[in-house]
């Protein structure tokens, strides 16, 4: 017998009638979907033809939201919002590094209060900001980043620089979006920069694939065969194709709303402001502790510095809030802030979190009460269970709190010997550092007498960028803020190679003022190649380089506890030469201590002429610093 298989034989009626059913079926089903197409097209106005792109939409959001400057390295993939910008006219500044496209971006929202934004190409352009964007969360800056990203269809395929960006920056941002239409780009847009503003502030991140940037004929071309398709797959994988091209630019153009949302700004209830009005008036040692989100919008800071000035508490300013008060104002106390917290009986801790810069809390006295505000609760009770504890915590904006408070306060006074005694403790510490300046160095100059020639000759009008360590921890002691927000460092991330970026953005948002840069030899080496971007976009700035061939801060631990200077030494490198060699003004300071004013007046001349200039100072070392690391 024989016996029958699973084929039937050639010309069998059934399965050449199933064929025939599945193709005519298939052949419907793609007629079905073509027409659904072409009126999903035809409803939402996809015009083939058009040469609008998802640039312009972007950059009709940043216009709306007052953006003036797109900080940024070129890449195809970003190019229709870099283009899209030039055209409404927000200035497209080019860096050399991503990174320091992002710490520019930074810097405007530091001195602004508004977004900085930063564009970049996808994959390795955006790896390259992961350390500016850290150092933006913790410094609670502002900051939007636009990612450019493969194709919608081609992620997760092996796409040119493709990753996942979204992992990468979930942790850093306060908000990632992935935009996969061309129509959400204005509203992910504007979520995103009302959530760098809101609540505690912080970089946001929107990832923009390539295809939702360019035109709909570029995107076409590259997508959809030109060619009709032969074979049911070849036409089955073409309908997909042409239905998501329809659905990415469906209802691209239509007019959608572009400006600002409000923004969510947590503030202090009056029972709460209350409380501390009754804590602190019962004081007779208070001190206050002055943060970066004192500066935050919307207190301005006149109205910050008329507030302390009313509260008449002897204050330490820190961060952004360094300068708040001006140079040698009464209230505020610049040294051994440890020792003065260890005598307060209340302490007002506005924008200031108990960390390492306060010893993790083991700095306040067991015996004071401590009031802390701070618009982030968990950063606001850090280490609260073991080094310290608040007498009342509260959540909300530290401006309008200290601005509430001065009120509340308002006739309130305290024993002038109080401040008197910090004072005094100041002017003692002064008189060290005067010693030290006249303490002659192994070779070179002394760079505690360098800093006070520095500080007596900085304009009123001086913006202030530290970047680096031995150098730029001396600055910190001699060098004073001319003025409120006029002070720009990396804050608690201690991060090198801040300087060029911060500059670039302190510069073009301050045009009238004079950026100095105070730069340590080794951190100046992330930042040097920048002085092409200064000079081809016509940045003045003034870079020192405190050049001791070193990297010191750590050196000046690492051998006497662990006896070598392995990976610390450097050279005394001629970095003037090299700024002069990227068309920037460069000039030495070395022995000749009686010319250091005179060169350093060459260099304000220059950059009024509108020339970026490096000064080369080679310095010895001193113990100033000694025991200043702590592990």
């Amino acid at each position: 017998m024989e016996t029958l298989t699973a084929a039937a034989p050639a010309g069998s009626f059934f399965p050449s009638f199933l064929l025939l059913a599945c193709g005519t079926l298939v052949a419907a089903l793609l007629g079905c979907a073509h027409r659904l197409g072409l009126f999903y097209q035809l409803m939402h106005k996809v015009d083939k033809a058009s040469i609008q792109h998802g640039g312009e939409n972007v950059a009709a959001v940043l216009r709306a939201h007052g953006v003036r400057f797109l900080f940024t390295l070129v890449g195809g993939h970003i190019s229709p919002i870099l283009v899209a910008c030039e055209k409404l006219g927000i200035r497209v500044v080019d860096t050399r590094h991503e990174v320091t496209a992002v710490f520019a971006a930074d810097a405007v929202a530091r001195l602004t209060g508004t977004v900085g934004v930063a564009a970049v190409t996808a994959g390795p352009g955006l790896t390259n900001t992961v350390t500016a964007v850290k150092n933006a969360q913790i410094a609670q800056s502002p900051v939007l980043l636009l990612g450019g990203a493969a194709s919608t269809l081609l992620q997760n395929r092996g796409a040119l620089q493709a990753i996942d960006q979204m992992a990468l920056f979930r942790p850093l941002c306060k908000f990632c979006a992935s935009v996969r239409r061309v129509r959400d780009i204005v509203p992910t847009l504007r979520a995103a920069m009302v959530a760098a503003q809101s609540g505690t502030p912080g970089p946001v991140f929107v990832e923009l694939p390539v295809d939702v940037l360019y035109p709909y004929f570029i995107v076409q071309k590259e997508m959809v065969p030109a060619k009709p398709p032969k074979g049911l797959v070849a036409r089955m994988v073409t309908w997909y194709l042409e239905n998501h091209l329809a659905n990415l630019f469906a209802g691209a153009w239509e007019p959608r709303p572009e400006g600002p949302l409000p923004l969510d700004i947590p503030q202090a209830s009056p029972q709460q402001v209350q409380r501390c009005v009754e804590i602190l008036s019962r004081a007779k040692r208070p001190l206050v502790v002055l943060g970066s989100q004192a500066l935050l919008p919307p207190t301005p800071a006149d109205r910050l510095r008329t507030a302390v000035e009313t509260l008449g508490i002897p204050c330490f300013l820190g961060g952004m809030a360094r300068g708040l008060l001006g140079r040698n104002h009464p209230l505020h106390i610049r040294q051994n802030r440890s020792a003065a917290l260890k005598k307060a009986d209340v302490v007002l801790l506005a924008g200031i979190v108990c960390d390492f810069r306060l010893s993790y809390g083991r700095v306040l006295s067991r015996s004071s009460k401590i009031i802390i505000v701070n618009r982030n609760r968990k950063e606001m009770l850090m280490n609260s269970d073991m080094f310290w504890k608040p007498q009342e915590a509260v959540q909300g904006d530290v401006g309008s709190f200290v601005v509430t408070l001065a009120e509340g306060l308002k006739g309130q006074t305290w024993a002038s010997d109080w401040a008197e005694e910090l004072r005094q403790a100041d002017r003692q510490k002064e008189q060290t550092f005067r010693e030290k300046a006249l303490t002659p160095v192994g070779q070179h100059l002394n760079p505690v007498r360098v800093l006070q020639l520095v500080e007596e000759i900085l304009p009123d009008n001086t913006i202030l960028v530290v970047d680096g360590g031995d150098f730029v921890g001396t600055a910190a002691h001699l060098v004073q803020p001319r003025g409120p927000l006029r002070w720009l460092d990396p804050g608690a991330f201690g991060t090198l190679g801040v300087g060029a970026g911060f500059a670039l953005g302190a510069k073009l948002c301050r045009p009238d003022a004079e950026v100095w840069c105070l730069f340590g030899d080794g951190a100046f080496g992330y930042s040097l190649i920048e002085f092409d971007t200064f000079v081809r976009h016509k940045i003045p700035v003034i870079a020192l380089v405190g050049n001791d061939a070193g990297w010191t801060q750590i050196s000046r631990e690492q051998v006497p506890c662990l006896g070598s200077n392995v990976a610390c030494g450097l050279a005394y490198t001629d970095y003037h030469k090299a700024a002069m060699g990227l068309g920037a003004q460069g000039l030495l300071l070395s022995r000749e201590k009686d010319q250091v004013v005179e060169v350093l007046r060459d260099a304000q001349q220059q950059c009024r002429e509108g020339h970026p200039v490096v000064v080369n100072i080679l310095i010895g070392r001193t113990d100033f610093r000694d025991g200043s690391i702590a592990v």
